[in-house]
């Protein structure tokens, strides 16, 4: 999907010893040709009613490495990952039901609102 913006995030959150940084996800025109596989994941995932269905979560999760997400920062430069996922409930709880997480590669350089600051 490289040049193809499916949406946007402020990252509000991060986990450090998770190294993951995560947020409110707001898709743009972009999302609708990538919806469907990050829908597989709403569906296989333990908050559906079915339980985990761990083969729709491998084949979600090839779908999602095949797409090539990128994260790109206000400056537009490009943040290495190891994985971006969006958690889409939308059909399930509306069009607010979107979030991002973003697996850093290297979480020691993060610098977001929940990142602690020296002093």
């Amino acid at each position: 999907m490289r040049g193809v913006e499916i949406g946007a995030s402020d990252l509000e959150h991060f986990d450090g010893a998770g190294g993951v940084a995560y947020g409110i996800f707001r898709p743009s025109a972009g999302y609708d040709l990538v919806q469907d596989v990050f829908r597989l994941y709403a569906e296989a995932s333990p908050e559906t009613a079915g339980g985990r269905d761990e083969e729709s979560l491998e084949r979600y999760y090839r779908a999602r490495d095949a797409l090539g997400l990128e994260l790109v920062d206000p400056q537009g430069r490009l943040v290495p990952t190891s994985a971006i996922d969006i958690s889409d409930y939308s059909r399930e709880a509306g069009t607010e039901a979107y979030e991002v997480f973003v697996y850093l590669a290297d979480p020691t350089g993060w610098i977001g609102p929940d990142t602690p600051r020296g002093g």
